[in-house]
């Protein structure tokens, strides 16, 4: 990235209340998961560094509590998102419809340069349940309609966890330094010169 790069990349993560976003979380970062569930209150976050395209930058993962949606929290709270997660409950179907609810909120509240492609990844979470009642089929179509890629996770046992993480970080840094770009190409304003000396203009009464 260039010097006008950000090392920091926030990634929020939204889904309903109980699909497992901070045990997912915990996964990733800390190896580790409990079965004793405390739903989250307001906000929090996680960070870790990973290496992306030969790179050492830090991810700074949001967590919003499922119940409190998006009336409660600033515009603040989700402007600069480099990467949005979806995540809900396999064994959920109501999660799984809820899931375009929460990215046209989202993209309401941070108002990204590019809506049309903002990065987003879908996780799929419980995985390793076997009361799964929303098909696999069902949501990677969906995903496909949506340009978004899917991943089958489980935070208690990890399976794929590791892999949707990398996926989320390389699309985060790829669509900062697109936008980069972007701002380099961006001629600023062309001030014409005139040719030769000021000419005097005489005004008549």
């Amino acid at each position: 990235m260039s010097n006008h790069s950000k090392p920091l990349l926030k990634i929020l993560v939204l889904g309903d209340c109980g699909v497992g976003k901070t045990s997912l979380m915990n996964r990733y970062v800390n190896k580790c998961f409990t079965n004793m569930y405390k739903a989250t209150v307001g906000t929090g976050f996680f960070t870790k560094e990973v290496n992306v395209n030969k790179r050492r930058i830090t991810m700074q993962m949001w967590d919003m509590a499922g119940q409190d949606r998006f009336q409660t929290l600033g515009v603040s709270f989700f402007r600069g998102t480099d990467c949005c997660v979806l995540v809900y409950d396999v064994t959920s179907p109501n999660s799984f419809k809820n899931l375009n609810l929460w990215r046209d909120e989202f993209l309401i509240q941070a108002s990204p340069r590019d809506p049309a492609n903002f990065p987003f990844v879908v996780l799929g979470n419980k995985a390793d349940l076997d009361e799964q009642k929303v098909p696999t089929r069902v949501a990677l179509h969906w995903c496909k309609m949506n340009n978004m890629p899917f991943y089958e996770i489980s935070a208690k046992n990890g399976c794929n966890v590791e892999q949707a993480f990398e996926e989320i970080a390389k699309m985060a840094v790829e669509a900062l330094e697109e936008q980069q770009r972007v701002d380099n190409d961006f001629d600023p304003a062309i001030v014409l010169e005139p040719d030769g000396p000021p000419q005097k203009i005489c005004c008549c009464c």
